[in-house]
């Protein structure tokens, strides 16, 4: 469960942005938490027509999501399947990579360096020198070489996060998710859930553990994880004779792809600090409650995180809590003549939310 502060830590990182299609908001709260282990990545112009939204819920450390807001978007943009216009192989490749990325001496050193373990006056991490030719020049995604050193046989970060990420193109939606972090849009006040909250005791997730020599006790993943996919945990991925999506716990996401319609409004990505409280319906009705008389979205997102506090440390309300909201400009907010977009009888429309209980 963690250890929980005698007061909780309401302080905020909040921030705004549009441009001529989105805008959003988001807000992350430490809580009752004794460390603040999400992190988040907000790009409007991940290219000139795709923005890039994702929220990374660390749990045994924060350094595996700071390792995602950090890398991953950069690993989808530089797929050669990104280039061929295949979003989803980019993202599912991007979410593998991350464990390949995590090994290593390279692997190592970078996991230190957002663990705050380095000191950049002594230039020392953990007792190692950090060599110069391992500054900033490593920043560039493209270069990502073996190197040997006294940890090129690390295996990776025993810590991991969830990983739930959305794709927003010109009128499609790409969601990725490995983990239980959610992503929700609301389609004329309608909660449609378009990810899946990865669980120990789903069928399919049940058969990947057993199949792979784990076992699930007390709903959790060999009696320590309570979710079933994520990146990181490498103990949970030493089988060397099963590829990496039937581990025991795997990085592989569920993707969803999604055609945009006139009658989407937002999408809502979150960890699960706010789905443990409130459920998919729930928060897009409080939503457009806010909306009625708040524009600034990171001010909504700051309420829900407020709304689902916990008033004493135990349970539900508890957790670090991160959340994006983004908002579909219609085309008069725009300045885009209102024709542009037409509707299209191939159109996937998302699963309703089935709206589990939460609290009122």
């Amino acid at each position: 469960m963690g250890i929980y502060l005698s007061t909780p830590k309401t302080e905020k990182f909040s921030e705004d942005g549009e441009n001529n299609r989105l805008r959003f908001g988001l807000s992350s709260m430490q809580g009752w938490r004794a460390n603040m282990e999400d992190a988040h990545a907000a790009l409007l112009n991940l290219d000139n027509s795709t923005s890039f939204f994702g929220v990374y819920d660390g749990h045994g450390g924060k350094v595996v999501a700071k390792f995602c807001a950090k890398y991953l978007h950069q690993q989808v943009l530089k797929h050669e399947a990104y280039l061929a216009g295949d979003i989803g192989t980019a993202v599912r490749k991007a979410f593998l990579r991350m464990d390949e990325m995590m090994r290593g001496q390279r692997g190592w050193r970078e996991l230190a360096v957002l663990g705050d373990k380095m000191n950049k006056f002594s230039g020392m991490i953990e007792g190692l020198i950090w060599s110069p030719r391992s500054g900033d020049k490593h920043d560039q995604v493209d270069d990502w070489t073996f190197e040997e050193g006294p940890h090129s046989d690390f295996s990776g970060p025993t810590s991991g996060c969830t990983s739930c990420v959305a794709i927003i193109g010109e009128n499609q939606l790409v969601v990725a998710n490995a983990g239980d972090s959610r992503c929700v849009i609301s389609r004329n006040g309608q909660a449609y859930n378009l990810s899946r909250d990865h669980k120990p005791d789903l069928e399919a997730e049940r058969d990947r553990i057993l199949k792979a020599g784990g076992f699930i006790h007390a709903g959790r993943v060999n009696g320590s994880l309570n979710l079933s996919r994520a990146i990181g945990d490498m103990e949970f991925k030493q089988n060397k004779f099963l590829p990496a999506e039937k581990q025991i716990v795997t990085a592989d996401p569920d993707v969803n792809t999604v055609e945009l319609s006139d009658d989407d409004e937002f999408v809502v990505l979150a960890c699960d600090g706010i789905w443990d409280c409130m459920s998919s319906q729930q928060l897009v009705e409080f939503i457009h409650e806010q909306l009625r008389h708040e524009s600034k979205l990171s001010l909504v997102c700051e309420k829900v995180l407020d709304r689902c506090l916990a008033p004493i440390a135990g349970g539900e309300g508890c957790d670090n809590m991160t959340m994006i909201l983004v908002q579909f400009k219609k085309p008069n907010e725009s300045g885009e003549p209102s024709d542009e977009k037409s509707s299209t009888s191939k159109e996937k429309h998302p699963e309703s939310s089935k709206s589990p209980e939460g609290e009122s």
